[in-house]
């Protein structure tokens, strides 16, 4: 039976893995003869991390950060706490933040101010999402799945009250 709360999909489970399969292709070609670190930002972007990882023809390493942003459900104060931070330094790394969705920016802007203060060798960001509408701050994707409307989604790693990770797609949530 389909979740009421699953609305209209706005990307395909098939869409999804090309896109992965292309970005991996294009890292991959842009770090060769490099070892690159991934910081994937939990939980969201757990799912895409773990399929962009198989895509890869490089060596690479991962670790995660945690993140919490204050404020209401749909808007980003740009107030962030650090939750769980990297493991190891990154200091001379070529790191990689894999993101699921970059919406008002301002948290991301604050991770890439927060890790580049660590004196990586290199910092770019992969999203799996942007929805550009909602920008609050300017953020620089190297690499980025898919545009998106402003709408609040769900799937493929990304939640509602911790509900619909696991939906294989990207869909609205219909009570936005």
């Amino acid at each position: 039976m389909r979740d009421a709360e699953i609305g209209e999909i706005l990307v395909q489970a098939d869409e999804l893995q090309r896109r992965v399969r292309a970005l991996g292709a294009e890292i991959s070609a842009d770090y060769e003869g490099r070892q690159l670190l991934l910081v994937c930002v939990l939980k969201g972007a757990v799912f895409f991390l773990s399929d962009l990882m198989r895509q890869l023809q490089i060596p690479c390493e991962v670790d995660f950060m945690a993140v919490a942003s204050y404020g209401d459900s749909t808007d980003s104060s740009g107030v962030v706490r650090i939750l769980k931070d990297l493991d190891a330094p990154i200091e001379g790394r070529d790191v990689l933040i894999v993101e699921d969705i970059v919406d008002s920016g301002l948290t991301l802007k604050y991770l890439l101010r927060n890790l580049a203060a660590r004196r990586p060798a290199s910092l770019e960001v992969c999203a799996l999402l942007t929805k550009p509408e909602r920008r609050k701050a300017q953020i620089d994707a190297k690499y980025i799945g898919f545009e998106i409307p402003n709408r609040f989604v769900i799937g493929y790693g990304l939640d509602h009250a911790e509900r619909h990770r696991n939906l294989p797609f990207v869909a609205a949530l219909t009570n936005e």
